[in-house]
């Protein structure tokens, strides 16, 4: 009786000693102490370890909702001040009007280029630009903006096969005068109105395709006849509003906007066509545009915004557009 109480006591004993020792071991060996498998201790360690695979997942949906919806707030920052500016007033921590926007033109008719400006805009297309050929001198009794196609096939202006409105656009282009010549089909160029005279829409024939007047309306902007590209991109918006050169022609309404100076009526395009044709190959170039128009505007913080999204959005766009990016960044001080 007596061995068999001494082994119980024993037994409680040891009990007690792995209570105690368990923290001890674990302090001491960084480990917890071993204990005896069953009553469910594997099930145990397998629930605990999905749970935090299910903590870690929760985690990073959080984070994606959270980025998602600054994404979705920087949207309608740059929606809601483009609004306030199509409606003629000032938003929040624009400078004052009078005397605050020295670089912007005074009216639509005034056609000299922006100082400081223009000489800064990057290279929007991605080809190579026209080649810029001297002119020759012009002959006796011929205006001196006249020149003859045929003895330099390669002079600025030339018309040229035009194809979907890839053609190349000089961003630092200087704004051409209102008036001007077509281009896509040889036309003559001697019968230019004189000096002072409306401009006048070269009338297509009457089985024209839709490339024909878009290909006019490339013609119209390669001559810097800016005025006559927006009627024409217009009329073509208006005539063939699901052709699949659609958003290269609003691209193009806004450029002709862009390069006379007027710049809410070009962000105002320019918005439209990274909104509505995100995915067209154009939408890069005009979101680079846009944040130039909205600097021009004196829009900093939205400008930065409109470049910050470019290389977000669009990270293979061209080689023109990054570099055109940046340079704009390092101008405005983003």
């Amino acid at each position: 009786m007596s061995s068999r109480s001494h082994s119980l006591a024993g037994a409680a004993l040891v009990s007690m000693l792995l209570v105690t020792a368990s923290p001890v071991w674990a302090q001491l060996f960084g480990q917890p102490a071993p204990r005896q498998q069953g009553y469910g201790q594997q099930s145990g360690d397998e629930d605990a370890d999905q749970g935090l695979q299910i903590e870690r997942l929760q985690n990073q949906l959080r984070q994606l909702t959270g980025q998602n919806e600054e994404l979705q707030f920087r949207n309608r920052q740059l929606e809601d001040q483009l609004r306030q500016l199509q409606a003629g007033g000032v938003p929040a921590g624009a400078p004052p009007a009078t005397g605050g926007r020295p670089n912007i033109a005074a009216a639509p008719v005034q056609q000299a280029p922006q100082p400081g400006y223009n000489q800064q805009q990057p290279q929007i297309a991605a080809p190579a630009p026209i080649a810029q050929d001297p002119a020759p001198a012009p002959r006796a009794g011929r205006r001196n903006d006249a020149f003859d196609p045929n003895a330099n096939p390669n002079a600025p202006g030339v018309p040229r096969a035009l194809g979907g409105g890839q053609q190349p656009m000089p961003a630092n282009a200087p704004v051409g005068a209102q008036g001007g010549r077509a281009a896509g089909e040889p036309l003559p160029l001697g019968n230019a109105a004189p000096g002072g005279a409306a401009p006048a829409l070269t009338t297509l024939p009457p089985g024209a395709t839709p490339k024909d007047e878009f290909d006019l309306g490339i013609g119209y902007m390669q001559r810097r006849d800016y005025a006559l590209a927006e009627e024409t991109m217009r009329n073509f918006a208006q005539k063939y509003p699901g052709d699949p050169m659609i958003a290269d022609s609003q691209y193009w309404l806004g450029e002709s906007f862009f390069q006379r100076q007027k710049y809410r009526d070009a962000a105002e395009i320019f918005l439209g066509v990274t909104t509505k044709y995100d995915t067209s190959a154009k939408a890069p170039d005009a979101l680079l545009r846009l944040g130039q128009s909205l600097a021009a505007l004196k829009e900093k913080e939205a400008a930065c915004a409109a470049f910050g999204e470019v290389t977000r959005k669009y990270p293979r766009a061209s080689a023109g557009v990054k570099q055109g990016v940046d340079r704009e960044q390092k101008r405005v001080k983003c």
